[in-house]
């Protein structure tokens, strides 16, 4: 089992969500690219961290 972690910055809000960029690791693509979190979760937050565990 793989387990990776992706961090993401604020990029904009929207309406009823935030919308953060990922920040791929040096030469790497981006996994995932845009995360939207929903307010009332993202509150005020600048970064976030989502830990992926690929299972068989």
């Amino acid at each position: 089992m793989a387990k990776v972690v992706v961090q993401f910055e604020f990029e904009k809000k929207t309406k009823n969500s935030v919308r953060f960029k990922e920040v791929p690791e040096e030469g790497k693509p981006p996994l995932l690219g845009s995360l939207y979190v929903q307010n009332w979760f993202a509150g005020g937050s600048k970064k976030l961290e989502v830990t992926i565990e690929k299972k068989d």
